[in-house]
């Protein structure tokens, strides 16, 4: 687990890239298990194991989203928080905006949060990253949102998930459809289209700054076994560099 305990200078967000031009934007909403120290001390009471599983954050997602920004030449904007300190891919009213219990774990340091606990999460976690979202969306007429995150192979008690990786979409299927296509020609890649989630979910990252801004998108999903390491962030990344593009094309014609 990662805590700001001696950085007075933590940021609920970083920006990769903030100068390069494409109208692409790449987006992690859930880039790391770091717990300010503002936060229940910075230990949310929960072990060290616990901390470093899929509840806390997306294994591997920031590897390839930094990596996919710099191969599209966009700029890239990762959370710099846990999820489970508060999740920015819900509505501010999402009942699992803070989650007290997840895959089996319960979640001490949120038992019980009071709603003013939440609204400090709110202001100074969840609400400047989404500006920050916005302030870079806004650069371009047609800029195309990318949000890349990770799966657990599976649940505690769950069967095992089949996926490689899944695209995730709501009515706008203009980009994910495409993708959809291409990535199922990869020998041996297994796709999920709107697996192993649905892609609607109200008040999400893409819902707030995609769909209600009429913005092509896709949200990818990669298993997390499969980019643990830095060689297998660098090849998903440099697979979805590839084939985004001829996607976007597709899209735009």
């Amino acid at each position: 687990m990662q805590s700001d305990s001696h950085n007075p200078n933590w940021e609920p967000y970083r920006i990769l890239g903030a100068e390069r031009a494409s109208r692409w934007l790449v987006v992690c909403d859930h880039a790391t298990n770091r717990v300010p120290d503002w936060v229940h001390g910075g230990d949310l009471g929960i072990a060290a194991q616990d901390m470093a599983r899929h509840i806390a954050y997306d294994v591997g997602a920031a590897g390839v989203a930094a990596r996919l920004a710099e191969l599209l030449g966009a700029p890239a904007i990762l959370s710099n928080f846990s999820r489970l300190v508060i999740d920015p891919n819900r509505g501010e009213d999402d009942p699992t905006l803070v989650m007290q219990l997840y895959d089996g774990t319960l979640i001490a340091g949120n038992r019980g949060i009071s709603p003013e606990g939440v609204r400090a999460r709110l202001e100074r976690c969840y609400r400047p990253y989404h500006a920050a979202i916005t302030d870079l969306a806004a650069r371009h007429r047609d800029t195309v949102i990318v949000s890349v995150h990770s799966f657990t192979p599976q649940f505690r008690g769950r069967p095992l998930r089949p996926w490689h990786c899944g695209l995730l979409y709501a009515d706008d299927t203009r980009l994910s459809m495409p993708l959809v296509r291409l990535l199922e020609e990869v020998p041996g890649l297994v796709v999920g289209a709107n697996k192993p989630y649905s892609g609607h979910l109200a008040g999400d990252t893409i819902d707030r700054h995609a769909i209600a801004m009429r913005r092509q998108n896709t949200l990818i999903e990669i298993r997390n076994d499969l980019i643990e390491t830095d060689a297998g962030q660098a090849e998903w990344a440099e697979r979805f560099a590839r084939l985004l593009p001829d996607a976007l094309a597709v899209a735009d014609s």
